[in-house]
């Protein structure tokens, strides 16, 4: 979707990016109630009362009540910003340090062009050896994006970011202050609790079940029988803290990933081995 070069200093890596995902969300058409035909929406000029075809259309920039300046691809092309052909590495900072969370939008992958196999692979060492990541600005045809450049898998990712005047203020977020008088009992039953659901992340155990039901709908709707309904949860009233989270711990112990039961059956019998040999027993490096 672009080609350019990664600015590393007075190095330059020319590179061709990819988008890293695909949406997978369900799309809906419209269709007019009466005769379920599509509806389409139609570019109408006011002015000629006419419909205007994709062809004709010009991008215009308001400067001011009814007063446009016409913006065409040439001029996007050429606007005079050094990030519209180069990812210009500003800074590097060890990623912890991004909130991830807030900050993070779309992934792309970086590919090197075949002149630029080596200085990819300088930069890809070089944030390996630091544990770094590289902060960049890159402009795209919407607008200039800051940029995070990582290590990924054999290559390199590049994430777009918010840019800070971007993120808004949790302030006025009425959040209370403190741990709200929170036992220790009970701090110790939610530890359990998230112990119990703990695991190594495995996205493959992880799918969409809102495309999975619509399906079903739609296939009941087609051979014309009734539509499984699942009655809505009542929100429950958390009256006693402790015989909430106690129910849950049961619940989570009857539905953990087998991957966390076999940790907690090694951790098991690692620490029986060391009370035998009397030596204190040694926890297992995650993979």
């Amino acid at each position: 979707m672009w080609r350019g070069a990664i600015s590393f200093g007075m190095v330059a890596i020319p590179v061709r990016m990819y988008l890293a995902t695909e949406s997978k969300s369900v799309s809906f058409r419209l269709l007019c109630p009466n005769d379920m035909t599509p509806i389409r929406n139609k570019r109408w000029c006011t002015v000629e009362d006419r419909e205007i075809g994709w062809n004709e259309v010009v991008r215009g920039y308001e400067v001011g009540k009814d007063e446009y300046v016409v913006i065409n691809d040439d001029d996007l092309d050429e606007l005079p910003l050094n990030t519209t052909h180069a990812i210009d590495i500003v800074e590097f900072c060890p990623d912890s340090e991004i909130e991830a969370g807030l900050y993070i939008k779309s992934a792309y992958y970086l590919e090197p062009e075949a002149v630029g196999n080596k200085p990819y692979a300088l930069l890809r060492s070089a944030l390996e050896k630091t544990g770094k990541v590289a902060i960049g600005k890159l402009a795209l045809r919407d607008r200039e994006h800051l940029c995070r450049i990582a290590l990924h898998d054999r290559g390199i990712l590049l994430n777009t970011l918010h840019w800070p005047d971007e993120i808004r203020s949790a302030a006025e977020l009425s959040i209370p202050e403190g741990s709200a008088d929170v036992q220790k009992r009970e701090l110790d039953m939610a530890v359990m609790l998230v112990e119990n659901l703990s695991a190594h992340f495995d996205p493959e155990r992880h799918h969409d079940e809102y495309r999975e039901a619509l399906v079903k709908v739609v296939e009941a709707k087609l051979e014309d029988r009734p539509v499984e309904r699942v009655e809505a949860p009542e929100p429950a009233k958390v009256t006693d803290l402790m015989a909430a989270l106690k129910a849950s711990i049961e619940a989570a112990q009857g539905r953990r990933p087998a991957e966390a039961d076999a940790e907690d059956e090694e951790r098991t019998a690692t620490a029986a081995r060391s009370s035998r040999s009397g030596q204190p027993a040694r926890r297992r490096k995650a993979s």
